[in-house]
């Protein structure tokens, strides 16, 4: 094959990296990144603007509670995140075309080594959640995402 277009192909490839984790940390604002004027989030504020819907499917309302007893100590109230604690799961990286519904089971039960924000790995949850339970919680941020266009 042609050096020329190896080479091209490669550059290409590391712009679409580069745009891609640019793009996974649009919404975390440091002190370090604050601009003139503005003021840094403080540690634990949300990380996004989570439209609620109006209403959810019964399944989803169970999947809320689990979720509010559960995963927002850290994930926060409506799935927004917590700065400096979890990353919002009203983001487009955990739409269901990246993150398959089976990326937030394996996480709850195993944990995930950190691989898109800097918040440290995340580990196995301590309460153990039935098969229904971790059904309803992402039915849960599934709708969420969808009423913030995420889908």
């Amino acid at each position: 094959m042609n050096k020329g277009l190896i080479g091209a192909l490669a550059v290409v490839l590391i712009a679409a990296t580069g745009w891609y984790w640019s793009q996974a940390r649009t919404g975390e604002d440091t002190a370090s990144s604050a601009q003139p004027g503005t003021t840094a989030r403080s540690a634990g504020a949300p990380m996004a603007e989570v439209v609620v819907p109006t209403e959810f499917s019964a399944q989803a309302r169970q999947g809320e509670t689990y979720f509010n007893a559960v995963c927002a100590s850290c994930h926060g109230a409506d799935a927004a995140g917590q700065d400096g604690v979890a990353p919002p799961l009203v983001h487009r990286i955990y739409e269901p075309s990246h993150h398959g519904d089976m990326a937030f089971v394996l996480a709850a039960r195993r944990g995930v080594q950190a691989h898109h924000w800097s918040f440290g790995n995340m580990p196995p949850v301590d309460q153990p959640l039935t098969d229904s339970e971790l059904d309803a919680i992402i039915t849960y941020v599934r709708e969420l995402q969808r009423a913030n266009g995420i889908s």
